[in-house]
């Protein structure tokens, strides 16, 4: 079995809410609020879910982008929850990100070049003027870009072009781990192949492993080893992506996968699809219990009396935060 490279325990983050003219404390919105997960080395875990669920809160608060409220953070067995500034500095060259908005995530005023040699020159991996630009030429050509464009700016290149830069400036510090945070969605289509591609490629070349957010379920079925649901800043189901896809057991992915388009006309139409009612339940004030059971269709009164555990089923290595998963009949 492979070892755990990122093992995440009891994360909790809550932003404040302030009102009043003293800007008192009126609430806290649960972004993320009692995470446990676990990503093994070499592996790509997927997470999903919808809109304001909090995956991308989750993956800034692994690497303290975002600082967590509580809870543990073990990369290779360390606690980094616990380091001070000159620990987690040493920390962040084993750690990246790649962000959604690869237009927002880039510096206009500097050069790819400059902005690649910013890594570079913060953790002193390329002294000397000849090596630093030998290792932009290196990082440019390891995401298919020609060495020649590092004296141009982030305007003058597409959308791809721009997310490979980003790509290129979280491997700028050779990290093991990459949360990729939606590195896709704001690509056209016909890019998004290539991007997923050339993730793949260098995970097998440089042996790294990812946590890959995204709301796209066939996307992430494609890249995933694993994949975690969450809903409402909880994860709702964990399992191997195959078994996800083959045989749900939360209801909320079950409807999320049913939304997934069928390029079968026929099939389409035979198949059933699970319409959710209701709204999203308000991380600030999140439901008693079960926090989809306001919208579950399979939701009885115990769900409302106590909220399941991630292992109340545990089929090996698939995981359910629910009391009556699909293909259970519900009983009181």
């Amino acid at each position: 079995m492979p070892e755990p490279l990122v093992e995440v325990r009891g994360l909790k983050t809550w932003f404040p809410v302030r009102s009043g003219a003293i800007s008192r404390v009126a609430g806290y919105v649960r972004a993320v609020d009692g995470v446990d997960l676990t990503i093994n080395e070499g592996e790509t875990l997927g997470l999903v879910g919808e809109s304001g669920c909090g995956k991308s809160t989750l993956g800034r608060s692994i690497l303290r982008l975002v600082e967590p409220t509580s809870g543990e953070v073990y990369f290779r067995g360390k606690n980094i929850l616990r380091l001070r500034r000159g620990g987690m500095r040493r920390m962040r060259r084993e750690m990246a990100i790649i962000f959604q908005d690869p237009f927002a995530s880039l510096d206009p005023r500097q050069t790819v070049g400059g902005i690649l040699g910013e890594a570079l020159d913060i953790h002193r991996l390329a002294p000397g003027g000849r090596r630093r630009k030998e290792r932009i030429a290196e990082l440019l050509d390891l995401v298919g870009l020609s060495s020649d464009l590092a004296g141009r700016y982030p305007h003058e290149f597409s959308g791809g072009q721009r997310q490979r830069v980003g790509i290129a400036r979280a491997l700028a510090v050779e990290p093991s781990f990459i949360v990729c945070d939606e590195p896709i969605s704001a690509l056209d289509v016909s890019i998004q192949a290539q991007i997923i591609n050339l993730l793949e490629q260098l995970q097998e070349k440089l042996h790294l492993t990812y946590l890959f957010i995204a709301h796209d379920l066939s996307v992430v079925k494609h890249i995933s080893n694993r994949i975690a649901v969450m809903y409402v800043g909880k994860v709702v189901e964990i399992a191997p992506s195959g078994d996800l896809y083959r045989r749900p057991q939360h209801p909320y992915t079950g409807s999320l996968l049913s939304a997934i388009p069928i390029p079968d006309p026929r099939l389409e139409r035979r198949r059933e699809r699970i319409i959710l009612k209701g709204d999203v339940a308000s991380p600030l004030n999140p439901p008693s219990g079960c926090r989809f059971r306001t919208r579950c269709f399979k939701a009885q009164p115990r769900c409302a009396e106590s909220e399941p555990p991630l292992d109340a089923l545990n089929l090996g290595g698939h995981r359910a935060a629910c009391y009556f998963p699909l293909g259970q009949r519900p009983t009181a």
